[in-house]
């Protein structure tokens, strides 16, 4: 059960930073660099945008790791023993 709540989390964490994080974020570090072409502007923005989205699932992954072991261990206190 704690994987399932980690899945989750981690899928709900992915679409947070997605929807609000990462075009701000990817946005902003562009703007704080000087570029010679527009490849490397995109190149650094795609690596922004995958970044920020990639720290979403580590932390959503994380979060739901954390809520699932207190879950997980009151599901085993209620098994019955063999």
């Amino acid at each position: 059960m704690r994987y399932v709540i980690a899945i989750i989390c981690a899928l709900i964490g992915a679409v947070v930073a997605f929807v609000f994080f990462a075009s701000p974020v990817s946005d902003w570090v562009i703007t704080q660099q000087r570029f010679d072409s527009s490849d490397d502007v995109e190149s650094l923005n795609q690596m922004t945008f995958m970044l920020v989205n990639l720290a979403g699932i580590i932390v959503g992954w994380t979060i739901g790791w954390a809520i699932g072991g207190p879950v997980e261990r009151r599901s085993e206190a209620k098994r019955p023993s063999d």
